[in-house]
């Protein structure tokens, strides 16, 4: 995946390194938005997402279930 650099908004290439994640050709800073690796959720939002009915779907279908508890 690519992106645009939150510094200087220029295209990101992919790292071809051992770190995962895009790289800057102009600053050189580094990033892995796209990748999702920087986005973890705390208990409390999971528990705020297990009242949407979207996202308990999401849960149940990810544990092979069809019906809540």
């Amino acid at each position: 995946m690519r992106c645009m650099c939150r510094n200087c908004g220029t295209y990101m290439v992919q790292a071809e390194d051992g770190n995962l994640g895009c790289v800057c050709p102009e600053c050189f800073n580094r990033c892995r938005d796209c990748l999702g690796t920087d986005s973890c959720l705390t208990r409390e939002q999971l528990e705020e997402m297990k009242k949407d009915p979207m996202a308990a779907e999401f849960f149940l279908a990810g544990r092979g279930e069809d019906e809540e508890e």
